[in-house]
């Protein structure tokens, strides 16, 4: 399991990006186990994504946003 990044955690961009991601998941109703099912990772790492903690890769990005049914810039916009 990844362990939060220490170096990046609490990173305005990425804590933005958690705001956007929790965001969009409680307007569609999803939790975030069902999200995390959806974009094939692990529960407990969304969690840390939408609070902030992780530098996600582009593929982590993109698996989240195909989950929610958005375009990436959406979880991207500041």
């Amino acid at each position: 399991m990844a362990k939060p990044s220490p170096s990046y955690a609490g990173e305005h961009t990425l804590v933005e990006i958690g705001k956007a991601v929790r965001h969009i998941r409680k307007l569609r109703m999803v939790s975030q186990e069902q999200l995390a099912l959806i974009a094939d990772l692990d529960r407990s790492y969304v969690g840390r994504v939408e609070r902030g903690e992780h530098n996600l890769t582009i593929m982590t990005l993109v698996k989240l946003a195909r989950a929610l049914d958005v375009p990436l810039v959406d979880l991207i916009r500041e």
